[in-house]
This record gives structure tokens, C-alpha cells and sequence, in this order.
């Protein structure tokens, strides 16, 4: 029988996945006796310095005890992923804060990832000791079957009796046939000896995924990259969008990161984007993604209704701009166009008055200039009330005050701003004014107002207030209204306090980033 029919008939016993897993199993308790006996000086090493830290001594050997601590895992991470399949994430470094020793020390005091290392490290000695003597026992009974066997079948040794029974051929023969289930038994014993070393070394050292918890944060625990992100399919759309609706580039090869597909029922939902450099196995990012799928998925329907807010939100934010646009313009050709030529109109009529000087055409042409100073003023006020160049030109400071200046009531003004803001937060802030004290001044039978407009940090808030009536129904018109909408479009907000009798106060706040 060749070689590979023996395989193939190995295979199909399922026989030769039990001699990798106890070969396996010997590998990693071989090679991990190193790590078994460093352990112990590393472990009373880290508990030392901690001791001793208190008085300053033993800070450089906490220190260098932790980081002794970290390498051994690191070492039994590699073995138990190489021999067990363990899957486990690569260990985190330790984040180095600023500061002396002493800060140092702290962090290590209280970092709950570095004690579930040294609770491992300090059980790996027993645990290493007791998985020796639990196959050492199936071993030693092989070796003993087969040297007898050996013995007696060829008449050599020093044995003569086995028991009551002496030691020949057929004791000998018996005793080589008895190898045959010794050596089951060691399989058997090293193939358990297999799950439990990668179940305990997987509840020491693979982070636990947090229940309940973000999709992103439970991958970033189970992957070990605390980089991680998800970046979530919609298929109407064709793109990548992130938990906020904004779209997503997955990274290109070369760039230090990578992705990963996650499919749900044979069709894409996600795309977990993490370290390219990331010491793990392709499988362990499957099957994080495998395991996370469903929540997954439920988060992409979350983004997809994100996304479809957040395309509102632009669209409108685009009319307005465009709205704002629009008026500037028409705000322009008035100034340059009618304007201009209403003033030059006005000029032509004081020329010809000082020529009819003393005529019956005196009053008339007064009458006309009268008439057209009135036609300039409203139309300048019409150009002001669809965009005022002010604004454009100045910023908001000096618009706010052109407008209190025009006022019917003593206005007060307090505007701190450090910057000119962006065109969309400029109209709104603006027209929230202008709109306020319109109806401060129909309405409100108020005697003075205030307008104060702050900058803080991406904010700008806003605050008109007044001493009259009061009881502003914010559904009776539709001029707050479409204020309100004009704010939301920009990401703001307007909250309006008007008691009756106890005047009318508006707050805004409107992101500025």
C-alpha cells in the first residue's frame, strides 16, 4: 500500500486529524517549557518591584518586570496560535505615557490587562507542570510495553519476570500487541490535552468581546487594533459609508491598512478596515467578521438612514446656499444697476434745478427730487432686506450694528467674534437678527433690546432678547419658521423663551467648524 493510500485511509478514519492535534499538542508543551520556567522569576520579579514602589526602589524593576511579562505572552500568543489554533489577537504594547518612572508605574498598577497577563504567567508553571504529569503517565506505559515486548521477544535485558508471569516470545508478543492501545491512549491523551491548553490559554490572553457593546469597539477588543473601523455597505448608492452616513474610502494596498468583507445570507453588508501589519490569521478576521455579521447588519441599516438624513441635510443646506447666492446677485445688480442710475438721476435733477432757479420748474423738479430720494431709500432698503453688502463686505459685527442702528427702539449690541465665519453661518446668524427685531418692533410694544452673539469654540450662539409683551407662538407665523429652518440647515438650533408679560429671549447656537 503506498504512501498515499495510507493517507487517504488515515483521512477518511479521521485518524490523521487526531495525530496533528496530539502532535500539536506535545509541540506546544515542549516549547513552551521555556516560557513555563521563565514565568517564575518574572512573575515574583513584577510582584517585588510592585512592592517595593511605594518607597521609589522598586520602580526600574516594576518596570522591567512588565515589560518581561508582556514578551513571554507574546511568546506563548505565537505557540499557542502556531500549535493550538488558538486564534488569539496580538498582544497590545503598553501605552507609554509622559512622565517619569514613578507615572509609569502607576499605569502598570493599574492597567487590568497587565495583572490578567501576570494571573496567566503565574498559572502557567502549574499548568505546565500538571499537563507533563497527565502524559507522561500514557507515555511512560508505552515505553514500558514496547521495551518489554522488545525484551521478551528477543531474550535480551536484565528482566526475567513480569509480575508472577516470566518474561519470553509470548509474553513478549503480548506485550507488543498491548503497545497498539497504549499508543491510542497517548493520542487520545495529548487530543484532549489539545482543547484544554487552547481553551485556557484562550481565556487568559484573547480579549473578551464586549456584550452588548458598539460593533466597532467589540472588533477592535477581538481583533486586538484598537484602529479599527467599519465601514457599511448600501447597495442603492454603491458606496462605503461610515456609522454617521458620510461616505468612505477603503484603503489602497500600500497604505499600512486593509479590509475585510463581511457578507451576510451571500450578500455584502460591511467592510471591517484594520492594520495591515495586523499578527493574526486571515481566519480570525472572518470569523470576527462571521460573528459580528448580524450586528453588522443592523448597523448598516442604521447607517443607511444616516446617510439618507445626511443627504437631506446637504441637499438643503445647497438651496439655501443657492437662495443665498441668488440674492447677493440680484443684491449686486440693484446696487450696480438701478441704484446707480437713480443716483445719477437724482445728480442730473439738482443740475437742472440751479438752472431753472427762480422759474415756475423750481417747485416741480423739487417735488420730483423729493419723490426720488424717497424711490432710492426704499430701494436701498429693498437691496438690504435681500442681502446686505454690508455683510458680505464687513462681516457680522458691523451688519448686526447696522441694523440696530435703523431700529425704532434702543437697540444694544455685544458681538465677539474672532473670524469671519463661513457664508452660511454669517446669513443665518444675520437674518435670525434681522427677523427678531423686525418683530420686536411691530409686535412686541417693547421699549429697549439686546443682541448678543458669541463665539465659542465651533459655536456661535446667539441671544436676542426684548422687554415687551411676550407669548411669541413659534407655529403663529411662518417667519421664525423658516428662520428655524434656515438653522437646522447649518446644523443649528432655535429654543424660544416668551412668557406673557415677561418678554420674548431667542437662543441659537449654530456650529461654526
Amino acid at each position: 500500500m503506498t504512501a498515499q493510500a495510507v493517507e487517504g485511509r488515515l483521512s477518511v478514519l479521521g485518524l490523521r486529524r487526531r495525530f496533528d492535534r496530539a502532535g500539536h499538542a506535545a509541540a506546544y508543551l515542549l516549547l513552551g517549557l521555556p516560557v513555563a520556567i521563565l514565568s517564575i522569576p518574572a512573575v515574583l520579579a513584577l510582584l517585588l518591584g510592585a512592592a517595593l514602589s511605594s518607597i521609589g526602589l522598586g520602580l526600574p524593576l516594576l518596570i522591567a518586570a512588565a515589560a518581561a511579562c508582556r514578551g513571554l505572552v507574546r511568546a506563548d500568543r505565537r505557540a499557542a496560535n502556531r500549535w493550538l489554533g488558538a486564534g488569539i489577537p496580538p498582544v497590545p504594547g503598553r501605552v507609554r505615557t509622559a512622565g517619569g518612572a514613578l507615572r509609569q508605574a502607576l499605569d502598570i498598577l493599574s492597567d487590568r490587562l497587565q495583572w490578567r497577563y501576570v494571573a496567566h504567567l503565574s498559572m502557567r508553571p502549574l499548568l505546565t507542570a500538571a499537563m507533563f504529569a497527565v502524559a507522561l503517565i500514557p507515555v511512560l506505559l508505552l515505553a514500558q510495553a514496547l521495551a518489554l515486548g522488545v525484551q521478551g521477544v528477543a531474550g535480551v535485558g536484565d528482566v526475567d519476570f513480569v509480575g508472577p508471569w516470566t518474561l519470553g516470545p509470548a509474553l513478549g508478543l503480548i506485550m507488543l500487541a498491548l503497545t497498539l492501545p497504549a499508543a491510542a491512549l497517548v493520542i487520545a491523551t495529548f487530543e484532549s490535552l489539545y482543547g484544554v491548553l487552547a481553551t485556557i490559554t484562550r481565556a487568559f490572553l484573547a480579549a473578551r468581546a464586549v456584550a452588548g457593546g458598539p460593533v466597532r469597539e467589540a472588533l477592535a477588543e477581538s481583533l486586538g487594533d484598537s484602529s479599527v473601523s467599519v465601514a457599511y455597505w448600501l447597495p442603492d448608492r454603491a458606496r462605503f459609508v461610515d456609522e454617521s452616513g458620510r461616505p468612505v474610502e477603503l484603503p489602497e494596498p500600500g497604505s499600512g491598512r486593509t479590509w475585510t468583507a463581511v457578507e451576510r445570507d451571500g450578500r455584502r453588508v460591511a467592510a471591517i478596515i484594520h492594520d495591515a501589519a495586523l499578527d493574526t490569521t486571515a481566519e480570525l478576521v472572518q470569523a470576527a467578521a462571521a460573528a459580528s455579521s448580524l450586528a453588522i447588519d443592523n448597523e448598516r441599516l442604521k447607517a443607511d438612514l444616516a446617510a439618507r438624513v445626511e443627504e437631506l441635510r446637504v441637499s438643503r443646506l445647497r438651496i439655501i446656499e443657492a437662495g443665498d447666492a441668488a440674492r447677493r446677485r440680484i443684491e449686486r445688480d440693484l446696487h450696480d444697476g438701478a441704484q446707480q442710475q437713480l443716483v445719477a438721476l437724482a445728480l442730473e435733477l439738482r443740475v437742472l434745478r440751479a438752472s431753472t432757479r427762480g422759474t415756475d420748474l423750481e417747485r416741480k423738479i423739487d417735488d420730483l427730487s423729493g419723490r426720488l430720494a424717497t424711490a432710492l431709500a426704499e430701494l436701498r432698503e429693498l437691496a438690504r432686506g435681500i442681502h446686505p453688502a454690508i455683510l458680505t463686505d464687513r462681516g457680522l459685527a458691523p451688519a448686526i450694528g447696522a441694523l440696530a442702528e435703523r431700529g425704532t427702539i434702543p437697540i444694544e449690541t455685544d458681538v465677539r467674534v474672532q473670524r469671519r465665519l463661513a457664508p452660511p453661518v454669517e446669513a443665518a446668524a444675520y437674518f435670525l437678527v434681522a427677523e427678531a427685531l423686525t418683530n420686536v418692533s411691530r409686535y412686541a410694544h417693547a421699549t429697549c433690546a439686546r443682541v448678543e452673539v458669541v463665539q465659542d469654540g465651533d459655536e456661535v450662539l446667539v441671544l436676542i432678547a426684548d422687554d415687551g409683551v411676550g407669548g411669541v407662538d413659534l407655529e403663529a407665523g411662518s417667519g421664525l419658521r423658516g428662520l428655524q429652518d434656515r438653522l437646522a440647515a447649518v446644523g443649528g438650533t432655535l429654543r424660544i423663551d416668551s412668557p406673557p408679560g415677561a418678554g420674548t429671549r431667542l437662543h441659537a447656537r449654530i456650529p461654526c467648524p
